[in-house]
């Protein structure tokens, strides 16, 4: 997600949504976020017959993500007993849309509320080629880095694959592009095109839920994103990189943003555990295990920590035999922020000279900075206000 340089002249749009949400049914299973293989066996549990489970799992798939139906009643190929049977066993429920937000630029912000009032954000940002969402995978962080604002938050709790992949349904709900009845979901404009695990949260340190919730999204009968428009951003826990190429297979990124273990060990503590050279170990397998094109590395522009020209060249010296491109950040500022942004000459020399280089080294366009949507910015409203003074603090 990117920032923009100043508040825009406009003011921004703030409502909440009036799309109905159903809450947690006790005794009710959610069918949201199970893999193909734990919805059969939850419906063999029901009692569907098993030698019927794998085809009325199969469309049941397609009613939830092909189609974004959530009442049993509509799933007209399905008999109507059988509808009664699954509404008294299941539901399909997605998180909460607490708030919504627009920005001057048309980027979308959505306060999402999740089971045990916790919440966490989920941005959509609209391109003239594009739609990416940048999703959440745990409420707060451990990671601390020291830039970021979200890092100022404590990790509350990992998110289930049902809240993950629900910030995608959610979004397509309000977007309003889920098939109309009759049509083929590729006939319909794509509006959320792309997914980034860019949000609250490292994707890495909830594998599994992740893993699942990106299945779900990549299946050509469901929501139909192929792993190449799915982008993954960690911080570098290196154990999980093979894993994610093995058992996931989209594109990679990595918070970067510095070139000796000295300056990342304070931007990104995780690096004392996980240095440099060790990190860069593991991407050079990545494109090979999982046939990526390419590694993003992001890099914040900070003004005097990592943006001088031997930064540069440092940059291009250790990536060099990796498949990579370079995206430069200029750094989102917000309350209590230790940080400044690198002055636009200094982000454009720094990116010349890795352009020269032969890498492609884009300065992010700024999107979402008035709704604090913007890259390092998100911080659920509910830890705010539960700790106001430190959130002004940090």
């Amino acid at each position: 997600m990117t920032a923009a340089a100043s508040a825009p002249a406009t003011p921004i749009t703030q409502d909440l949504l009036t799309l109905p949400r159903k809450p947690a049914a006790e005794g009710l299973v959610n069918l949201v976020g199970l893999t193909r293989d734990a919805l059969r066996a939850a419906l063999i549990d029901a009692g569907t017959p098993e030698k019927q489970a794998r085809m009325r799992a199969n469309q049941l798939w397609q009613w939830i993500y092909q189609k974004g139906v959530r009442d049993f009643a509509d799933m007209t190929n399905l008999a109507k007993p059988y509808r009664a049977e699954l509404s008294e066993a299941f539901e399909i429920r997605v998180p909460e849309v607490a708030r919504r937000e627009v920005s001057a630029d048309g980027t979308r912000k959505y306060l999402v509320r999740i089971d045990g009032g916790h919440e966490v954000e989920t941005v959509y940002i609209p391109e003239a080629d594009r739609g990416t969402l940048c999703i959440s995978s745990q409420v707060g962080c451990t990671l601390t880095c020291s830039f970021c604002h979200t890092g100022t938050q404590r990790l509350v709790r990992n998110l289930t694959p049902g809240e993950i992949i629900g910030q995608v349904m959610l979004a397509r709900d309000d977007l309003g592009e889920w098939p109309a009845p009759g049509r083929n979901p590729k006939d319909e404009t794509r509006l959320l095109s792309n997914i980034v695990l860019m949000g609250m949260g490292e994707p890495l340190y909830n594998f599994e839920a992740v893993r699942d919730a990106m299945k779900i999204a990549m299946d050509p009968e469901g929501i139909q994103l192929s792993r190449r428009r799915i982008t993954l951003s960690t911080s570098g826990v290196v154990p999980e990189i093979a894993r994610t190429a093995e058992e996931i297979g989209c594109m990679l990124a990595v918070s970067f943003h510095a070139t000796t273990d000295e300056v990342r060990d304070k931007l990104v503590p995780i690096n004392k555990r996980w240095p440099i050279a060790d990190l860069l170990d593991a991407l050079r397998a990545y494109p090979k295990l999982s046939n990526s094109e390419r590694i993003t590395f992001e890099y914040v522009m900070l003004k005097d920590v990592n943006d001088s020209d031997a930064d540069a060249r440092r940059l291009i010296d250790l990536i060099r035999g990796i498949p990579a491109k370079i995206n430069l950040i200029p750094f989102n500022e917000w309350p209590g922020a230790p940080y400044q942004r690198s002055d636009q000459v200094r982000i454009k020399r720094f990116a010349d000279i890795i352009y020269k280089a032969g890498y492609a080294a884009p300065i992010r366009t700024p999107r979402g900075e008035d709704i604090m949507a913007a890259c390092g910015q998100l911080k659920s409203d509910s830890e705010r206000a539960r700790n106001p003074r430190r959130a002004a603090a940090k």
